[in-house]
């Protein structure tokens, strides 16, 4: 299977200017990389079969016709390849000379797609040689005894899946205010190939890199962009060698520049991501017109996946850098306090309650409240902390809870919740003997209900713990710990919210504070409403019960931002934590996690209020509109 996965490749040949035969062999032993990599398509730079720094060479009549020989002899050697070629040329045709791509594939010539923007300013003198596409008289045009498309309006399509589709640009394209490619893109190309000789200056590289990033993220498109090295003439100018591979503003793959020897890079390009970000953005297609492009089908190598030559991020959540990481987590912090101080100016209350677990979320959602209490010039004492020792809690979390207020100068309250519950289940029935759900549901319902009659007492707001992923899988109490006045943490996944923690003792409180969150986060997580083991310690831990939750955010993720299939996220699932998970453990949570995230949607029909921070909200007023009695089977038939 290809997973909606496209291979592509990008070519830097080591070329001599002028010398089309020693080009092409070069060109082709690429070629041959490229196929024997896998590679679906591959792109060459701008002119790489005359080089791109021939100057007044290009009216000779010599290099011309060297440049078809050299063509045909690509197109011959190649064709027991079933690979995509571009690869660029200088042609002639109706009286002028085109800076051309050429698509070739088994033997054929699929088309020929001209460059539309020739500079003529600074280093740059193409004019002198070139016309633009639009000058074009014809759409085809007679080549090598072939009768080949020609034209800025070709779009490349495989003949078995429409939304496998490319469209080319070349160099000076992308610079334009308006680049073909953002056509392109509106018109169906989910992948854009740029071939190109961008010379070297200070500051360039980067101003490039930015510019496929960008045009990659604008279009939602995969960019394939590939440069002259540092074998053309350098008469004036100097080139690097510059390939890079790009999808929806990120890079995939780079190449190294200034290297003195031929380069290949390659990457898989996700066009099922890509389609499904375009279905979702109802912007996408607000095009006031769409210039008319004529598709050339072809039918595209099948790809069967083992190995991806990207790197999937097992916590996609979480930067892996650490500066980039940090950014985030100051910039999650900062909507975080703004969305609950504006809550507070909005209704006017000065008091703030909050259940403290000695958990992570807790703590989270208090140093929150914190920090927009000194940012509104509340007294820290007018958050109330009320931790609720239970037939779960441990001297441990205890502790840490009693520790952690203390070190905060907010208001410290505890009420042992265990002689209601007593009394509750004296009520309805229940023997305290049977520790079922009933068991543990009473003492979260009342957890909650003291929260929300003390809040009522004093004017106050009930600050809601949950996290995302506790609302993906249900992992919560409907009515108990599911329900508060504002939930900052309700779209914060649990494997962001340790790094946030983490980056709160690193950054924002004193030793003290840091002291008692890195117990914290040492603590296993737990709901801690079934009695402690023998020896005091957590005998309740959520992960051994509904699975490792770095998988199900990792699932989250993948299901929530790319609507990607449950095949397809097992494959990514398993390259992405390689051998720390059997196949078979990954496959058995992500059951779970089907099973929940369709059965649980009822308690998250009716969340509270709380801020989007990330891509992904399980918000049933912004993000995320379920039916809560769909059905999981069609997910869980595949899988099966």
């Amino acid at each position: 299977m290809d997973y909606g996965f496209i291979r592509v490749a990008a070519a830097v040949p080591g070329l001599r200017v002028a010398d089309c035969a020693y080009n092409a062999e070069k060109i082709i032993e690429l070629i041959a990389r490229a196929y024997e990599k896998e590679s679906q398509i591959v792109v060459f730079p701008e002119l790489c079969i005359s080089a791109y720094t021939c100057g007044d060479l290009f009216h000779q009549e010599m290099l011309l016709e060297e440049c078809l020989t050299q063509l045909e002899r690509i197109i011959s050697e190649t064709r027991d390849k079933n690979i995509v070629s571009i690869v660029g040329l200088p042609i002639r045709a109706d009286s002028q000379i085109f800076n051309c791509a050429a698509v070739i594939l088994k033997g054929e010539i699929l088309g020929i797609v001209p460059k539309a923007y020739i500079p003529g300013y600074s280093e740059f003198y193409e004019e002198r040689w070139f016309a633009p596409g639009s000058k074009a008289l014809t759409s085809s045009i007679r080549l090598l005894g072939r009768q080949a498309a020609f034209g800025t309006d070709l779009l490349f399509r495989d003949e078995n899946d429409g939304g496998i589709c490319f469209g080319i640009e070349i160099c000076e394209d992308l610079w334009v205010p308006v680049p073909p490619s953002s056509y392109q893109a509106v018109c169906g190309a989910s992948i854009l190939f740029n071939l190109s000789a961008s010379n070297e200056v200070i500051g360039k590289y980067e101003y490039r890199r930015q510019l496929v990033r960008q045009q990659s993220a604008r279009c939602f498109a995969g960019y394939v962009y590939t440069s002259a090295g540092i074998y053309e003439s350098t008469t004036d100018v100097v080139f690097g060698g510059h390939a890079l591979i790009s999808e929806y503003g990120t890079i995939l793959s780079e190449s190294e520049r200034f290297c003195d020897e031929d380069q290949l890079i390659c990457a898989e390009i996700d066009v099922q991501r890509l389609l499904n970000d375009r279905c979702k953005n109802t912007s996408f297609m607000e095009l006031q017109q769409k210039p008319d492009y004529r598709f050339i089908d072809f039918k595209l190598r099948d790809l069967d996946l083992e190995r991806l030559e990207r790197a999937v991020d097992a916590l996609p959540f979480v930067p892996s850098s650490p500066e980039k990481r940090d950014e985030r987590c100051s910039e999650i912090f900062s909507i975080q306090t703004s969305g609950l101080a504006k809550r507070y100016r909005h209704t006017a209350a000065q008091y703030a309650v909050i259940g403290i677990s000695g958990g992570l979320d807790s703590t989270l959602a208090l140093l929150v409240t914190v920090k927009t209490f000194d940012m509104l010039g509340l007294p820290r004492k007018n958050i109330i902390a009320v931790t609720m020792p239970g037939f779960g809690t441990t001297n441990a979390t205890y502790n840490n809870s009693i520790e952690l207020m203390d070190t905060m100068g907010v208001g410290i309250r505890e009420v042992d919740i265990r002689p209601a519950c007593l009394q509750h289940f004296k009520d309805i029935g229940h023997d305290a003997e049977i520790l079922d759900i009933t068991y543990e549901n009473v003492q979260a319902r009342e957890r909650t209900q003291i929260l929300m009659d003390m809040a009522n007492k004093i004017g106050g707001l009930v600050i809601g713990t949950g996290d995302l992923s506790e609302l993906a899988l249900g992992w919560c109490t409907y009515n108990g710990d599911h329900m508060s006045m504002y939930a900052v943490n309700c779209s914060i996944p649990k494997t962001l919210v340790k790094f946030l923690v983490l980056w709160a003792a690193e950054n924002v409180v004193d030793e003290r504070t840091s002291n008692v969150l890195r117990k914290v986060l040492d603590t296993p997580i737990s709901p801690e409403l079934l009695p402690p083991d023998k020896s005091g310690e957590i005998k309740q831990k959520t992960e051994d019960i509904v699975g490792p939750y770095e998988l199900h955010d990792f699932f989250l993720y993948h299901m929530m931002r790319y609507g990607a299939p449950p095949l397809k996220i097992l494959f990514l699932a398993e390259q992405a934590f390689g051998n720390s998970y059997r196949p078979e453990v990954i496959k058995k949570w992500l059951k779970v996690f089907y099973k929940r995230f369709f059965s649980q949607q009822f308690k998250r029909s009716c969340l509270p209020d709380g801020p989007k921070v990330g891509t992904i909200s399980l918000s049933p007023r912004g993000d995320w509109r379920m039916p809560s009695d769909a059905c999981a089977e069609v997910w869980l038939r595949q899988l099966d």
